[in-house]
């Protein structure tokens, strides 16, 4: 599999002595919206890490575009691949831009924005078509402890955004968000995913995740499915991975997964 893909391949990764991700193999594409679920302990977020190339595999590998990743110099693996850790904390008394504007790479905070490299237009340019993409350049100027946790959660896309990566990695984007703002997020990575970027997100809705073009189901740190998700959310393999009897369904065109009694 070559240009801009992502790509799990036999992968086995521990977190610390636990054996977190078993033989995973998955590829993920540029334009296309994938979620990873499964129960807590499937191994999502190590597999997301692992992706990253912050966890290293035990066995197996991850390939960028085609090529090994751990071959590419750490810069421009950094530039490529961008990361929302959950529950990601930022500077209170930070502007949004000034936030926004870290993830260019041009700059760190320590009380104030510090410059760590020449500012250009082309940084510029590319954080004013960050905040524009997520409907955050309305409030620029505003300071992040003036903001709700909603508006924080489209902050730090933005500056993920800024980057301009190839894929986005998002671990958990909707905890702790009521339903109109994880809602807000995930039309936000359908849009993204539908101008060309590769999103990859770890959801425990799933009825959040039934949004995404597709889907990885783990479960014991295996892959107990993947597919569209017609084919991922079915009663026999949500039963299989959560114990859960369910009906799934449509409703104005949208997969539903309701839980049964």
């Amino acid at each position: 599999m070559g240009a801009d893909t992502l790509e799990a391949r036999d992968l086995h990764v521990r977190a610390g002595s636990f054996p977190a991700v078993r033989g995973v193999s998955a590829p993920f594409r540029a334009g296309q919206f994938a979620a990873v679920i499964g129960p807590n302990g499937a191994g999502k977020s190590t597999l997301l890490r692992a992706l990253l190339g912050l966890n290293l595999p035990e066995a197996g590998e991850v390939r960028l575009s085609g090529r090994p990743l751990r071959e590419w110099p750490r810069a421009e693996r950094a530039r490529r691949l961008a990361y929302l850790a959950q529950g990601e904390a930022l500077p209170l008394d930070a502007r949004v831009r000034d936030v926004v504007a870290l993830g260019r790479g041009a700059g760190e905070w320590r009380w104030g924005l510090i410059p760590t490299r020449p500012w250009t237009r082309a940084d510029e340019d590319a954080v004013t078509d960050a905040l524009t993409r997520t409907d955050t350049l309305g409030f620029e100027h505003r300071r992040v402890a003036e903001l709700s946790g909603g508006e924080r959660q489209r902050v730090s896309l933005a500056r993920a955004l800024a980057g301009q990566p190839r894929f986005l990695l998002l671990d958990e984007p909707t905890n702790h968000l009521d339903l109109a703002y994880g809602l807000e997020v995930i039309r936000h990575a359908r849009c993204e995913a539908a101008g060309g970027l590769g999103v990859i997100a770890v959801l425990h809705d799933l009825n959040l995740a039934a949004r995404a073009d597709w889907l990885l189901l783990l479960h014991g740190g295996r892959a107990l499915a993947q597919g569209t998700p017609e084919e991922v959310l079915t009663p026999a393999n949500l039963h299989a991975a959560y114990g859960l009897q369910a009906r799934v369904m449509r409703d104005a065109g949208r997969l539903i997964v309701i839980p049964e009694d």
